[in-house]
């Protein structure tokens, strides 16, 4: 898989969070019951000051690397935490340096395969936080630009 060398600096999200593990039974109803608490009426209309449209899928606090637990939060980037929902949390994305790669399909489909790949590769993993930038909100044509923290 291709990818970029890149650095950030630090993002002010707002959102909720769940904690799994990918060898959790139920791994993809906890990640997939987020996105669907996030995208709810009562939730992210309700998040003032947004950074743009772009929906993120943030991996952190890992217990150790892809074999432990780790939160999964789904936010958005916002300018100023002023203006949020009840239950919302407020999370950084930190300042560092991350491999960028791009993926672009089937929302579900191509991410899942992405981070299959991922797992199988020699990459000097932080293990701090990754996440995935959702460019476009089209379900089967997205666009995905998934960031890899390095140490």
């Amino acid at each position: 898989m291709d990818y970029e060398i890149i650095t950030l600096k630090e993002k002010t999200m707002a959102g909720l969070s769940a904690r799994t593990n990918n060898s959790s039974p139920d791994m993809g109803q906890v990640i997939g019951g987020i996105w669907q608490k996030f995208y709810s009426p009562d939730f992210y209309p309700l998040i003032g000051n947004k950074a743009s449209d772009k929906a993120y899928g943030i991996y952190t606090d890992y217990a150790v690397d892809e074999k432990g637990d780790y939160t999964v939060v789904v936010a958005y980037e916002v300018t100023d935490t002023a203006k949020l929902p009840e239950g919302a949390e407020v999370r950084k994305i930190p300042a560092g340096k991350y491999a960028k790669f791009i993926v672009k399909g089937n929302q579900v489909t191509a991410v899942q395969q992405f981070w299959q790949e991922l797992w199988k590769m020699e990459l000097n993993r932080a293990f701090v936080c990754d996440f995935e930038e959702y460019q476009n909100s089209d379900p089967e044509n997205a666009e995905i630009h998934i960031y890899i923290g390095l140490k």
